[in-house]
């Protein structure tokens, strides 16, 4: 990683001791926040919260990111290995439910050296964009139980013109493909393995969430899928009109009906209430709270 960076499908081949990534990241692990998060999926946060992290830098960069400061941005601390296996430890004092690792993937070898100084006794989270190289997936997967990935766009035009990446549905689908491998252990309402697969419905693109759905259906993988409606005007949207909308109730249920309509057992839905700023974690230092 250090002198040629090709850890995620867009292989810059920056050298991150002396520069960045195309993600954003050098050679140091920089953390934007971290604390209990209330409102992942019931399953995820439980009773306590999900002891959730969230690392600075993005190689996806969606345009209309909820969490633009950090993904587009440098917000944040450096720190390293020592510290962030401090904060698996303090996460666990505060009676986390997990460790939830938000958009980690470029900070794998990193990830790697932490878990050598502390393996959480409580499950660990892997929470991604989905565009992943299956081989950086491999490298980590030891050290995780729970996958929740975000699939977002079936259409390479869709793609392309929100991120840039054309690609994402041929990577993400073979990342998709490998994460819902992992056996669910479900135990009073608590998930201790499995996988979840998100997607977030966006303005105009209901179709494009059905055939991304036919496609995960087409797996068979008993992993359980989240169908979310919370999204909300964020990030750097001045270029798409379409963007600066909700998800209307008629856009959200047509998504919700194929869903319901294809007998697929293990899913979750969302109230459209949950497209509120107020779920946007606040990566201020005006708390030390997320939310």
């Amino acid at each position: 990683m250090a002198e040629k960076c090709t850890l995620c499908p867009v292989q810059c081949g920056a050298d991150r001791k002396d520069g960045r990534g195309y993600c954003g990241a050098n050679d140091k692990i920089q953390v934007a926040k971290y604390g209990l998060h209330p409102y992942e999926e019931p399953c995820i946060s439980f009773k306590n919260g999900s002891g959730t992290i969230f690392f600075s830098g993005c190689a996806l960069r969606c345009v209309f990111c909820q969490n633009y400061e950090i993904s587009h941005g440098r917000a944040g601390e450096e720190i390293d290995e020592k510290r962030l296996a401090a904060i698996f430890a303090e996460l666990e004092e505060l009676g986390a439910e997990n460790i939830n690792l938000v958009t980690a993937a470029h900070y794998v070898p990193q990830l790697l050296r932490a878990f050598r100084l502390h393996r959480p006794k409580i499950p660990v989270v892997w929470n991604t964009h989905s565009y992943e190289k299956t081989e950086t997936l491999r490298a980590i997967d030891p050290y995780i139980d729970i996958y929740l990935p975000d699939l977002k766009y079936f259409s390479p035009k869709i793609s392309a013109r929100y991120t840039g990446r054309a690609d994402y549905f041929e990577i993400a689908s073979a990342a998709v493909a490998f994460m819902a491998k992992r056996p669910c252990d479900v135990r009073g309402g608590k998930m201790f393995t499995g996988c979840i697969v998100r997607h977030l419905v966006l303005p105009l693109c209901v179709n494009d969430s059905i055939a991304l759905m036919r496609w995960f259906i087409s797996l068979a993988s008993g992993a359980y899928f989240s169908l979310m409606g919370q999204y909300t005007p964020c990030g750097n949207i001045g270029q798409y009109p379409e963007l600066n909308r909700r998800v209307t109730p008629r856009e959200y249920k047509k998504a919700e009906d194929f869903l319901l309509s294809s007998g697929y057992e293990h899913i979750f839905l969302q109230a459209l209430n949950a497209a509120d700023e107020r779920y946007i974690p606040d990566f201020s230092d005006k708390t030390d709270t997320l939310f």
